[in-house]
């Protein structure tokens, strides 16, 4: 590792320290604190802003999928989450988004706007839609649909924390618990991994789809870096899950268009499981459906996705 290449490592590295520090603070989770997303309201709705940099961009430069999804899913569930007691746990329905072809090569910010409720009692659902810019030029817009629920037995929900907890200094690691040093441990085995250079935020998420016979499968372990604040994976990252592996079944040549993804149950277990399959491909587009599984094989996400061919190749 040359001193470019080590100065590099050792940012991402105390970037994990601060999200890790900033994690105690209760209401928030590891994803987010490490993207140091925040949160902020104004007349026009709900925003969620992260920085773009070698922490989350893919080998091309742009910002993970993922990465943009995560914050949608955070947007549209902020505008609801106005119009509810401030710690108040909401379930992901349903979200769709549709890319606009813009590159998204900068600073991200999604837009919430709170659009009603559907229904009434404990089935009500918050609606709400989402802008999600890159460097100014809007790279996504979408919907999403969302549920109410009560906390986990055992775990009590905490407002969004404010701003404060991203002034926080790294954490020591003498002073870290158990299961703080197994969070670094797996940045440590990322920044080590060959394979993760110029895309270290899909290796530590831990996508790693597969091509098959009939399109793909992938597997993702979950864990502290990708579990929201009651254990489970986090709704926008479970739609980058999905997204990733059914890109794999498609030639590198193709792109993702839009998604359309359906949460079906809490995103549980020690590791879920994809399998996309291609329902249509044509000379310039392509549609895959995609399902994630969790603990007892139960079905989590069904997410359906369209591509385009990259003209020219």
């Amino acid at each position: 590792m040359n001193d470019r290449d080590a100065t590099a490592a050792s940012a991402l590295r105390e970037r994990a320290l601060r999200a890790i520090a900033a994690n105690r603070a209760p209401g928030f989770h590891f994803a987010g604190n490490f993207c140091e997303v925040a949160f902020t309201h104004d007349a026009r709705g709900s925003v969620v802003t992260l920085d773009a940099g070698p922490h989350n961009t893919a080998r091309d430069g742009g910002v993970e999928f993922a990465i943009l999804a995560m914050a949608a899913d955070m947007a549209l569930a902020a505008a609801i989450r106005t119009e509810l007691e401030p710690r108040t746990r909401l379930a992901t329905v349903s979200m769709s988004l549709q890319m606009t072809g813009a590159a998204a090569r900068g600073d991200v910010a999604a837009r919430g706007r709170f659009e009603g409720f559907l229904g009434g009692g404990e089935a009500r659902q918050g609606l709400s839609r989402v802008d999600v810019t890159s460097g100014g030029e809007v790279v996504a817009f979408g919907h999403g649909a969302f549920m109410a629920l009560q906390a986990p037995p055992g775990i009590e929900l905490f407002p969004m924390p404010g701003p404060e907890r991203l002034r926080a200094a790294p954490a020591a690691e003498a002073d870290l618990g158990d299961a703080e040093r197994e969070l670094l441990a797996h940045v440590d085995a990322t920044l080590a991994d060959p394979a993760a250079e110029g895309e270290f935020m899909r290796h530590l998420l831990g996508f790693h789809p597969r091509r098959t016979g009939t399109g793909a499968s992938g597997t993702l372990r979950n864990g502290a870096h990708v579990a929201n604040r009651v254990g489970h994976v986090q709704g926008g990252l479970l739609a980058g899950f999905a997204a990733s592996t059914a890109c794999a079944a498609l030639p590198q040549n193709w792109v993702l268009t839009g998604m359309t993804a359906c949460y079906t149950s809490p995103g549980q277990g020690a590791q879920l499981r994809a399998s996309s399959r291609v329902l249509h491909h044509g000379m310039m587009t392509a549609v895959v459906q995609t399902e994630v599984t969790g603990a007892n094989r139960r079905r989590v996400l069904e997410a359906t996705t369209t591509h385009a061919r990259v003209v020219g190749n």
